[in-house]
């Protein structure tokens, strides 16, 4: 089968806040933390989220209106956005439904913190299919236990929890890899690549899937750069017996199994 390219998108615009380089972005990706992005318009409640988040272990994006968090979004992803619901312009609870109707976005992970505290508002926000609702005044530790469980229901992989699939298992905080035991050394693309399969198993990736999950959908490479990291997956495990954990699916893609 020949190599498809990738159909490709605008080129990005990388924010001047983020060092002002591709390169600088890259760093941080190698550095696997998740990325949140939180939307608020008070400066001292974005600063206390920025804070606290930070100091969970969390890449911290800021935005003060929709407009400019959907500018954010459109370059890259990120694994979660906090959003307020009364914003300057587009409301935080029209924005979660332009996330909703987006193909690209649909999945991500929404949760609406807002002083509107009345029942009406709390089912007005989960019909927008927010994931969760917090009411301020919050405290910064629910919210990060509030973070931590809709990632792991949404986002396994950026839930900072250990992955163990069989004899593999994966740290994300410490950024280890064993099997049955013994360390496993990859290189940071193939350890984000084991990280997404082992939160997903049983379950059959397409290449595209692949490359919008573990590279990121603002990357811009053929889809049988997956192969090549597949193979490379394969070399590093192959010395501790689990390779044939990795699975090629004909026709579809790749799954890691779990060994009966």
């Amino acid at each position: 089968m020949s190599a498809t390219p990738r159909p490709r998108r605008s080129a990005p615009k990388w924010p001047a806040n983020e060092a002002g380089s591709r390169a600088s972005r890259e760093a941080r990706s190698v550095a696997l933390a998740p990325t949140i992005l939180a939307v608020e318009d008070e400066p001292a409640i974005l600063e206390l989220l920025r804070v606290n988040l930070v100091d969970a272990g969390y890449e911290v994006q800021v935005a003060a209106d929709a407009e400019t968090a959907q500018a954010m979004i459109a370059r890259a992803l990120p694994d979660l956005v906090l959003l307020d619901w009364m914003l300057p312009g587009q409301s935080g609870l029209a924005f979660a439904k332009q996330i909703r109707a987006d193909a690209r976005t649909r999945e991500l992970p929404i949760i609406m913190v807002t002083a509107r505290s009345d029942e009406g508002d709390r089912i007005a926000g989960l019909e927008a299919w927010v994931d969760d609702y917090v009411t301020k005044p919050f405290s910064p530790r629910e919210l990060k236990a509030r973070i931590k469980a809709v990632l792991r229901r949404r986002a396994p992989e950026a839930a900072q929890e250990m992955l163990c699939v069989g004899p593999v298992s994966l740290d994300p905080v410490t950024h280890r890899v064993t099997a049955n035991g013994r360390a496993v050394a990859l290189g940071p693309t193939e350890f984000r690549l084991l990280r997404f399969l082992l939160a997903r198993p049983e379950r059959v990736h397409s290449r595209t899937q692949l490359l919008d999950q573990v590279w990121g959908d603002h990357v811009y490479i053929e889809e049988r750069t997956v192969d090549v990291h597949i193979r490379r997956l394969r070399l590093a495990l192959e010395p501790f017996g689990v390779a044939a954990l990795i699975e090629t699916v004909r026709g579809s893609g790749y799954r890691l199994s779990v060994p009966r």
